[in-house]
C-alpha cells in the first residue's frame, strides 16, 4: 500500500483528485487486516468518527479500533511518515508504540 500510494503521490496529482483511489486502496488495506490479522470492519460511534475522519474502521479482536482507510490518506499527505505496513506491525505488536509516528 505504502508504494502504490507514494506512486499516486509521485505523479503530483491534488489529495482530492485521488480521493477516491485512495479510499479504495485503504479498505483493502483494511480488508487484509480482516482476513489476516482477524479484524472485523464496524462502524465508528461519533467519537471516532470525530477522531479519525471516517465511518468505518476495523476493530482487532483484543478491542483495538484501526482507521486503515485514513492512514493512506495521511501517507498520501506525508509521504514515509506515515506507513500502513507499521500500522499492520502494530495490529501484532511487532513494532513498539513509540517506534511509529
Amino acid at each position: 500500500m505504502d508504494r502504490i500510494t507514494d506512486g499516486l503521490r509521485g505523479a503530483g496529482p491534488e489529495q482530492w483528485s485521488v480521493a477516491r483511489e485512495l479510499f479504495w486502496l485503504g479498505a483493502y488495506a483494511g480488508e487484509v487486516f480482516v482476513r489476516r490479522a482477524g479484524a472485523e470492519w464496524v462502524d465508528f460511534d461519533r467519537g471516532q468518527q470525530e477522531l479519525f475522519g471516517q465511518l468505518v474502521g476495523v476493530r482487532m479482536p483484543d478491542g483495538r479500533v484501526w482507521n486503515p482507510i485514513g492512514k493512506v490518506a495521511k501517507r498520501f499527505a506525508a509521504g514515509s511518515e506515515e506507513s500502513v505496513q507499521q500500522m499492520y506491525f502494530l495490529l501484532h505488536g511487532r513494532v513498539p508504540m513509540k517506534a511509529v509516528r
